[in-house]
């Protein structure tokens, strides 16, 4: 009888593994055989979740759908027996040992961290550099990468196959560049490790509330970072101490059931100590040397003052909305003054903060998405204006895809509807 495959286990085995078989597949092949490549990966993929349905996951699956993808481009290249003598020649002089995870390992993750630093080449766009890395290293969807990019799901399609054709034009190969290309280069793929844990700590789509092998995956790819001289900068620092925050907090978010657990009752027994005093020790590295400020350090530094509260009612909301006012005059988004009014919230109540978010939802550049929609159905309830915080409770529930957010957002819906 088949097995469901279906599971959250061989999703992240998929997607885990798929970064690594095509980063090293573009090491061996060249990314001039980028397509060829995604679609041995993805044939090996299919060929994997047949197979496993009626028989045991092999013990190194990775290597195992490595090898299957590998033989997949070979059986490809014997149909242009042009390439072919080249690309045996290659992988002659460059064998991989399968047999072992710790030594695929400890070549597949050099082949990442080559990937990404290529996706970010100045010859891309920055949003090519994102889109790339997003969906050949850490494997997004193209809802997830929509989700990241705050754009329509159809333009990232587009965009993702304009940035492919010009990766498989320009960039000759993923070595990983000399230490001004590092450092050039560094502040994007920072970017890209946020955009990957953010997805993970905030599902943007499908039946969990986090999805933590890919906030996992970004704490890897930035302590790989951390081992080269020309990237340990204060901002990598201040990414790792947010990461460290934000994961210690994993165990707490979701009750037994896998439904969203708010800051305020989330118990605090549960908080992973050992990652909160290691995220302290990147946070005290970040803020060594003479660099500006970035939204990393703020946002950690937020995330710390939560930590150290003993509970809710003794979170220093007066130190928190400091941290924003400083990094809305040195680091100022849209959605830094919008989350702002939140410890503003805490500290002067409802009747306050409501005009403030009705002003901030006027202006051009104002982020009206399922965050601002909440907060003003939260805001709207305590005044008593139940028939508009109904309102603003569907359209929050518009923005979102996520199955356990929904649920959440409905509840409190019905709460209010309860009040009419």
């Amino acid at each position: 009888m088949a097995r469901d495959l279906s599971t959250p286990e061989i999703t992240h085995l998929f997607r885990h593994s798929y970064g690594k078989i095509v980063a090293a597949l573009i090491n061996k092949f060249g990314s001039h055989q980028l397509e060829s490549i995604e679609d041995a990966v993805q044939d090996a993929l299919l060929k994997g979740m047949q197979l496993w349905s009626y028989k045991n996951v092999p013990d190194n699956p990775t290597s195992w759908l490595l090898v299957v993808a590998k033989n997949n481009m070979l059986d490809g290249l014997r149909k242009k027996q042009s390439q072919l003598a080249y690309h045996k020649k290659q992988i002659e002089t460059n064998p991989v040992d399968l047999s072992k995870e710790v030594h695929l390992d400890g070549i597949v993750v050099d082949d990442q961290l080559r990937m990404i630093f290529a996706c970010c080449h100045p010859k891309l766009t920055q949003e090519s550099q994102i889109i790339l890395t997003l969906k050949l290293v850490a494997g997004f969807s193209n809802r997830e990468v929509t989700h990241a990019m705050l754009k329509k799901e159809e333009a990232i399609a587009k965009a993702f196959t304009r940035a492919k054709k010009k990766f498989k034009e320009e960039i000759s190969s993923i070595e990983i560049p000399i230490e001004i290309g590092l450092s050039s280069r560094l502040n994007i793929v920072l970017r890209i490790i946020y955009l990957v844990f953010s997805e993970g700590y905030a599902a943007s789509s499908g039946v969990v509330a986090i999805k933590k092998d890919l906030c996992f995956e970004a704490i890897r790819l930035a302590l790989l970072l951390v081992e080269n001289k020309y990237c340990r900068r204060p901002n990598l620092y201040a990414l790792l101490a947010l990461m460290c925050f934000h994961a210690s907090r994993f165990q707490a978010r979701t009750d037994d059931d896998g439904m969203s657990i708010d800051l305020e009752h989330q118990d605090r027994n549960l908080w992973d100590l050992e990652l909160i005093k290691e995220g302290q020790h990147f946070l005290t590295k970040a803020t060594e040397g003479p660099e500006k400020p970035t939204q990393y350090l703020f946002q950690a530094l937020v995330s710390f003052e939560h930590c150290k509260a003993r509970n809710f009612m003794q979170t220093d909301w007066h130190q928190i909305l400091k941290f924003y006012d400083l990094q809305m005059q040195r680091a100022y988004t849209p959605l830094v003054e919008l989350n702002r009014l939140i410890p503003l919230y805490q500290i002067h109540g409802a009747e306050k903060t409501l005009p403030l978010l009705e002003e901030y939802a006027s202006k051009p550049m104002a982020v009206k998405k399922g965050l601002y929609y909440a907060f003003h159905a939260k805001l709207l309830t305590e005044v008593e204006r139940l028939d508009e915080a109904t309102s603003a409770y569907e359209m929050a529930l518009g923005f979102v895809t996520n199955d356990i957010e929904k649920a959440h957002l409905l509840q409190k819906l019905d709460a209010v509807r309860e009040r009419l």
